[in-house]
């Protein structure tokens, strides 16, 4: 028999429950931002740390307010032209490919567009890999293909092997992209294994206004045009110019692999409505009572994807898992923090970020416009999307092998007689896909953990049929929904040692650090 769960007061079944089916209730909208959907889950969230006593967490404000650009296709059926050969093809939103424009305009027109194909579209100087050596890009539609080769050929010497990189990416593949000048960018869903998901998630995810920063809050440069293919589709438009979209994806993982023209064209119009509003992050805090000025921060987003009143049957994307799950902890968390006889030493900064699934950019903003000064910001701890399956004989800690909070939770463990592993699917590149990743890139010490998969009942079998599943059927559709038979003992486990580990945080003066070998630690170097 394992041992029975030792968790704080506050951490509890009834109290996670509580709040999850109320985050994925149809009363809340899906979480959009920028929706009466936003405005309920915000004010509750307020209504809930109030509730605990904690204070505002910006000067007083329980909110940042983020500035966002809001852009909708008007015609959801549009389509894009190809001519090669002297003959046209047509590739239809939603089914061939999905498209967007990056640059927050009513209208773009991409005419007769030189396309090339740039393998895997990266400049990994640490790697010797550039895919755009000798091709000048300017005003041409670039096709690039998901993940990275170390993914596709399986060499660990080459970039991460099976792990994804940044480079991986499509973010990174749009902004490398933006900064070559290119008139759009299409990423190939090559597989959903390469992907991380199904090509329904792109589309869901792709579907509804679609919401970013403004250019005078980030400048950097942005895509006119940027979309992703299907796997058939990115084949049927190289058939049409002659060449053989398979051999070539092998080749695309080859040393040496050159930029391929297409000798074809595309040509694109989206038009769009474009609405502008302020988005909220929520921040709420514990103060801190030798050293204020210093804070240990949890981060979990509140947004989701909404509703999608075209779909048939259920329209609310509810987000029980993503995020219900990961806010639900934060809040058990907040509550014990405000609950402990004495204050801690450091202050504790709970922050939920808005426009998470529009590219991590309520933390993007943060990060760039901190309450704490980010010198004095001790670490970051995320969770995003914890799988409620049981209890775990470990805890997961995504992107393995970054810094000493690896450590310090490992030893927190101990006391539940579990251990720390690394997620079993990092081809995925979840590590690059929540919001600590912003706080990392700054140099702030950031950790993202999640529910373990090697499950006292069923091990690491059942632990990753469920994840799978999950992936496969629930992940960013409306079939991400509460469930009041969830066994969420391994949340409330996983729960009981993140709080454990801010606690050692914020009552010592300890800093945490970078391993030596971590991309992110020459942005911050040694504290002492």
């Amino acid at each position: 028999m394992p041992a029975p769960l030792a968790l704080a007061p506050q951490i509890n079944a009834e109290a996670f429950k509580r709040y999850d089916s109320t985050l994925a209730s149809d009363d809340f909208q899906g979480r959009k931002p920028g929706t009466e959907g936003e405005q309920k889950t915000t004010a509750w969230l307020v209504e809930q740390f109030k509730r605990m006593g904690l204070e505002p967490g910006d000067h007083g404000s329980w909110f940042q307010t983020v500035p966002t650009v809001s852009t909708e296709l008007l015609d959801t059926d549009v389509a894009m032209t190809v001519t090669a050969k002297g003959k046209r093809d047509r590739f239809a939103n939603r089914t061939d490919m999905m498209v967007e424009t990056l640059q927050g305009k009513p209208r773009v027109d991409l005419k007769n567009s030189p396309i090339v194909f740039l393998g895997y579209g990266a400049i990994a100087p640490n790697w010797d890999w550039n895919d755009y050596q000798g091709v000048d890009v300017k005003g041409k539609t670039v096709i690039v293909l998901v993940n990275d080769p170390g993914f596709a050929t399986g060499d660990p010497k080459l970039f991460n092997g099976r792990a994804m990189t940044y480079y991986g990416r499509w973010m990174y593949k749009y902004e490398e992209a933006a900064r070559q000048g290119a008139a759009a960018c299409f990423v190939v869903h090559t597989s959903d294994e390469a992907a991380g998901y199904p090509w329904s998630v792109v589309v869901n995810s792709g579907t509804g206004p679609q919401l970013g920063l403004p250019a005078s809050v980030d400048p950097a440069p942005r895509l006119p045009v940027a979309g992703w293919l299907t796997r058939d589709a990115a084949k049927r438009l190289f058939a049409d110019a002659g060449l053989d979209f398979d051999a070539l994806e092998k080749q695309a993982a080859q040393r040496g692999f050159k930029p391929v023209p297409l000798k074809a064209a595309a040509s694109l119009t989206l038009k769009n409505r474009i609405g502008r509003f302020e988005s909220r992050n929520v921040l709420a805090m514990v103060k801190g009572s030798t050293h204020p000025d210093e804070a240990v921060i949890y981060t979990a987003h509140w947004d989701h994807l909404g509703m999608d009143p075209q779909r048939e049957g259920h329209q609310v994307f509810g987000g029980a898992v993503d995020n219900g799950t990961g806010l639900s902890m934060l809040l058990m968390i907040a509550d014990a923090f405000a609950h402990q006889p004495t204050p801690p030493e450091r202050s504790v900064l709970f922050f939920m970020p808005t426009l998470e699934e529009s590219g991590l950019l309520g933390s993007k903003y943060y990060v760039a416009k901190p309450v704490f000064p980010l010198d004095k910001t001790v670490a970051d701890l995320a969770v995003d999307a914890l799988p409620p399956i049981g209890r775990a004989h470990d805890m997961t800690v995504i992107g393995k092998g970054q810094s000493q909070l690896e450590d310090l939770l490992a030893d927190v463990l101990k006391s539940q007689d579990r251990v720390i592993s690394a997620e079993t699917t990092p081809e995925n590149g979840f590590y690059f896909r929540s919001d600590h990743f912003n706080f990392a890139k700054a140099g702030v010490p950031a950790m993202l953990a999640s529910s373990g998969l090697d499950l006292l009942n069923g091990g690491e079998a059942a632990g990753k049929a469920a994840a799978a599943d999950y992936t496969a059927h629930r992940y960013h559709t409306p079939n991400d929904v509460f469930d009041p038979n969830w066994n969420v003992d391994g949340i409330l486990e996983d729960t009981q040692a993140y709080y454990e580990l801010g606690q050692r945080l914020a009552k010592s003066g300890v800093w945490p650090q970078w391993y030596p070998d971590s991309p992110f630690r020459a942005k911050r170097g040694a504290k002492p």
